[in-house]
């Protein structure tokens, strides 16, 4: 058992954007290992706190794994005769309820170490999202990169081989310190055209070269108008490294906030919770 309590396990794996499973004990009768109320976190291959260990942990667990491995959000209660059921010498019942919160579908990639991607990691660092930040130069990280929440670093001479590893709907901040490279990177990042987020860091002046490059290279024109260039959000003008990484971060935010929503709404009427009959035979049956 991890020595974490639930409480700081929750605000740590949301920040994170991890998936988890919170077991309540919302009901007991007779003898049980733990009061009611009492919770516990299950993690993918972690768990934080404790509902009284034995068989009812251990099933609890396992059907908590169940859910985790679905992926979605959901809710379930199940309810277990300690003696009889699970062969507990304490012989007393427990309801129990599973709270499934699915792990975030947000995964950004920012290439590049310099002021402005220096000033926006500690953003994008404390949302619930997955960060993948690479550089070509080893010495332009800060000595606590890698200690950045839900961050991985890489360091690699040809930084655009990186984008093939991403997901599928994944958001890309590109903006390093070499014009080629920019280009070979966002080209890469068009190439598979599954973005769900695409900003280049650019004056007037590169935003149309590259438009003309991509043009040459027969990227769908339609993909090119979905990148956001100049990046950030056109209300914040400023030129200084933080004004530009908290533009950025504020286009990010809207942009994700945006597909989440419309997930929501397509995903409307599909999403199961606990029946009304269900939650009251089982109270009564606590009763």
């Amino acid at each position: 058992m991890n020595k974490q309590n639930w409480s700081s396990a929750t605000y740590q794996l949301n920040q994170q954007g991890k998936a988890y499973v919170m077991v309540t004990l919302i009901g007991i009768t007779g003898s049980t290992p733990r009061d009611s109320g009492t919770k516990m976190v299950i993690t993918h291959d972690e768990f934080f706190d404790t509902i009284g260990g034995g068989h009812l942990e251990f099933k609890a667990t396992k059907f908590a794994h169940k859910l985790l491995k679905k992926g979605v959000n959901a809710q379930h209660i199940e309810h277990f005769q300690l003696g009889s059921q699970l062969g507990q010498c304490c012989g007393g019942t427990a309801t129990v309820l599973f709270e499934c919160f699915a792990a975030t579908g947000i995964n950004i990639m920012l290439f590049g170490a310099g002021h402005v991607g220096q000033a926006l990691m500690p953003i994008l660092s404390a949302l619930p999202c997955q960060i993948t930040w690479v550089d070509s130069r080893a010495e332009q990280f800060p000595v606590n990169a890698e200690t950045l929440n839900n961050t991985r670093v890489i360091v690699s001479e040809t930084p655009e081989d990186e984008v093939a590893n991403m997901p599928a709907n994944s958001y890309f901040i590109v903006m390093t310190h070499n014009h080629q490279m920019d280009f070979d990177i966002s080209q890469a990042i068009l190439k598979r055209g599954d973005f769900a987020y695409l900003g280049l860091i650019a004056s007037d002046t590169k935003w149309r070269r590259f438009k003309q490059r991509y043009k040459h290279r027969d990227i769908d024109e339609a993909l090119v108008e979905r990148m956001h260039c100049p990046i950030g959000l056109p209300d914040v003008t400023g030129k200084l490294p933080m004004e530009v990484a908290v533009s950025v971060a504020g286009q990010i935010i809207s942009c994700y906030q945006a597909n989440e929503h419309q997930n929501i709404v397509q995903d409307k009427g599909s999403q199961q919770g606990v029946p009304l009959k269900t939650i009251k035979q089982l109270v009564s049956d606590i009763n």
